[in-house]
């Protein structure tokens, strides 16, 4: 069938379903994919699709959906879609006309399990986006009802498939629309690699086969390109030339699966012992930790050091901290990261990590890999896919203010409804390509929270048509005396409200309940306009705004890292709530911080402190003995401040002058170091501080030898006296 011709005609469907069969030859020749939208009467839908099914022997089909509704099998159902990475299928039936709806995060992670020459067919109602569906049920937060929402981003996707040239659009007793193939330019780089299938591929494995001391590579591609294939190329000719130890570590080990397959498939004479784990006959090993376990180990000096080896996959959803860790005990180091598909978005990776990576190794070296390996360049589905879920949106230009202007004359700042901006599609996508810049993880999920999300705020500031900084909010709280009563005892978990139910559950405030908060879900800036007050600006004209509404708190929750924490007690937020364990996305303990904005507010605040600063140091010596120095030293002032007493003066200078054993004297240290958090400590007793609070509220020994352990407290606790000129007046002064 001619491309762009109808399909109208008796026996019409087994006719459409031949053409499409047709058209997926046609796109396997040119090694691309294809989107069908098949839309109308849902029961019908399934009809045609089944019989596209049914039409010839597609390898590994998969029908996704609820299983009362789907016609043949094997079916999947859209909150398993991640299952099936690493999979690949000719043919997908994405079903989002039933009573599961459409989960935009299944759709970006099965678009890119379609092989090439494959089809991914979409089942929707037609009149979709006039009403939410009921995959909206996942974030309607209590007291809204999924099908009172606003259904802005579904409406959003029905606009752009009814535009877009490049899908095949199948409407139920219809007409089938077939988009005019290009012709695919064919011509390739040469490469000279029989185990790579691009030059760029082959780039990246001579890169990594040889790195250099202290010169990280740091490789950053789209789905779809080979990276993880690649580091797996390269860990086989590594252990081939006797390395006799290479470290790989991601978020999770399904992660590098793989580069495992690679090395196997290699490297038939060695052997994969575990799934974490393959060897020589030589003795050479590859083997994979997960995070926290690597970090365990460098700690413990049992990884690192001269001639190791470590590669890092999906290094942007791993915090940057971790990442600066390894990159000081490894000399040999490769970070490699998606810059954006259905997990979130890699692509501020680099510009967040590129002031460690300048400071500490400035001859790192960045390697992008840009020619799809699994389907060809011009692919239709790719394309596609990224336009409905806006994975590449872009960055908006940054508008640098004029030296002898203020920014607050150069950008308007601007409140944005959630109907105005879905409106405004250009605005749209930049506002989330700020979002997706500075946040490790940005889903396709997340967009539609931003457009149809209950409670939910977008204020802005926009210079030159172009948005510099972005603040999103959503409200919480406001629960009746009942309901926040069982909720604290833990018989009810409305949806939503993560500060409000977080605080009640875990600190037995009824009040944090019934109080009205406002929660920071996002805040970002422009990277080339960071520190410039913009985010501080947004906030504060928010507050404003919260306060006049009557609302009572207002709060964030975060990953607790040192300068984020500072920023926020900056704005006179306090310490409310913080995890006991650190977080499985982001290596860090989560921390709650509030303010209030009201006398009713003020009293929650007061007593949700109390208890958090009564329960901070016990805490300290056992769930949170691993929390990184710095945060301990920034919560220290929110306990009570207690001057010292003569006495533990007097302990505290036996310590550093004389010979007192500081286990002895610890309750007079950890008094010197909640004293000292208060004190403009300078560089080098600021590493001090964090050394006594290490040993002294954490248990943490210092050095091996218990010797050197003491000698570097006394040296610490002598550095801090020094920085003040007498110690503030005790009670007996």
């Amino acid at each position: 069938m001619r491309a762009g011709c109808r399909v109208d005609k008796p026996n019409a469907v087994i006719k459409q379903a031949s053409a499409l069969v047709h058209h997926a030859t046609r796109l396997q020749r040119r090694r691309w994919r294809a989107l069908v939208w098949l839309y109308g009467s849902p029961d019908k839908a399934r009809q045609q699709a089944q019989l596209l099914w049914e039409e010839q022997m597609w390898q590994a089909p998969l029908w996704v959906g609820a299983e009362h509704e789907t016609p043949v099998a094997p079916c999947l159902p859209a909150s398993k879609a991640r299952t099936r990475l690493g999979a690949e299928h000719q043919l997908i039936v994405l079903d989002a006309s039933g009573s599961q709806g459409l989960d935009p995060d299944a759709l970006g992670a099965l678009a890119g399990t379609v092989s090439a020459g494959g089809l991914l067919v979409i089942i929707t109602p037609s009149n979709w986006g006039e009403q939410p569906d009921p995959d909206y049920a996942r974030f309607a937060d209590y007291p809204w009802r999924w099908d009172s929402l606003s259904a802005h981003y579904l409406k959003r996707l029905a606009f752009q498939l009814t535009g877009e040239s490049t899908i095949v659009r199948w409407e139920v007793d219809g007409s089938l629309m077939l988009p005019r193939l290009s012709i695919r330019d064919s011509r390739a780089a040469p490469f000279d690699d029989a185990d790579c299938l691009t030059a760029d591929q082959a780039r990246a494995v001579n890169a990594l086969v040889k790195l250099k001391r202290r010169r990280p590579l740091v490789i950053t591609a789209d789905r779809g390109r080979g990276k993880s294939a690649a580091l797996g190329i390269a860990c086989a000719r590594l252990l081939q030339k006797s390395v006799t130890q290479l470290v790989v570590t991601a978020p999770r080990l399904s992660s590098v699966e793989s580069l495992f397959a690679r090395v196997v498939a290699l490297c038939p004479e060695g052997q994969r012992l575990s799934s974490a784990r393959f060897e020589l006959p030589s003795g050479s090993s590859l083997c994979f930790l997960a995070p926290d376990a690597l970090n365990e180990q460098v700690d413990q000096a049992r990884l690192g050091g001269s001639g190791s080896y470590l590669l890092v996959d999906e290094a942007a959803a791993i915090p940057a901290a971790m990442l600066a860790h390894w990159l000081a005990a490894f000399p040999r180091i490769a970070f490699a990261t998606t810059v954006h598909g259905y997990e979130g978005s890699g692509r501020g990776f680099a510009l967040r990590f590129r002031e460690v990576l300048n400071r500490t190794a400035p001859q790192w070296r960045e390697l992008p890999l840009d020619t799809p390996v699994r389907w060809s360049v011009g692919d239709p589905l790719e394309a596609t896919i990224q336009a409905l879920l806006l994975l590449n949106a872009p960055l908006p230009e940054a508008q640098l203010p004029e030296a002898h202007a203020s920014t607050h004359c150069q950008a308007a700042s601007m409140v944005l409804t959630q109907t105005q901006l879905a409106k405004q599609r250009e605005l749209l996508a930049k506002l989330f390509g700020l979002l997706v810049q500075s946040h490790y993880r940005t889903t396709p999920s997340d967009l539609r929270q931003l457009l149809d999300g209950p409670g939910t705020a977008i204020r802005t500031i926009i210079a030159s048509k172009e948005p510099q900084a972005v603040l999103v909010t959503r409200e919480e709280g406001g629960f009746n005396a009942a309901l926040a009563e069982q909720v604290a005892r833990g018989e009810r978990r409305p949806q939503g409200h993560l500060l409000a139910q977080s605080l009640a559950a875990h600190s037995g405030s009824r009040e944090a309940l019934t109080s009205r908060w406002r929660r920071v879900a996002r805040i970002a800036a422009h990277p080339e306009r960071r520190r410039e007050g913009l985010g501080r600006r947004l906030l504060e004209e928010d507050i404003a705004n919260a306060r006049q509404q009557g609302i009572a708190l207002y709060g964030a929750t975060f990953g607790a890292e040192a300068s984020l924490l500072r920023f926020w007690l900056a704005l006179g937020f306090a310490p409310v709530r913080l995890g006991i364990s650190r977080e499985t996305a982001t290596g860090e303990y989560a921390i709650m911080v509030a303010r209030a904005l009201t006398s009713e507010g003020h009293a929650v605040l007061t007593t949700l402190r109390d208890t958090f600063a009564a329960s901070l140091i016990t805490l300290l010596a056992f769930e949170l003995a691993t929390l990184p120095a710095p945060i301990v030293a920034l919560l220290l002032p929110s306990l009570p401040r207690l001057p010292l007493s003569n006495a533990e003066i007097q302990a505290v200078d036996d310590v550093a002058y004389a010979h007192r054993d500081p286990a002895l004297a610890r309750t007079s240290l950890q008094a010197l170091a909640r004293e000292a958090s208060h004190w403009p400590l300078g560089q080098e007793a600021q590493i001090a501080h964090q050394q006594l609070i290490t040993w002294a509220f954490q248990n943490q020994p210092l050095a091996k030898a218990h010797g050197e352990s003491v000698r570097l407290i006394r040296r610490a606790t002598q550095q801090i006296i020094e920085q003040r000129t007498l110690f503030p007046s005790s009670p007996e002064g």
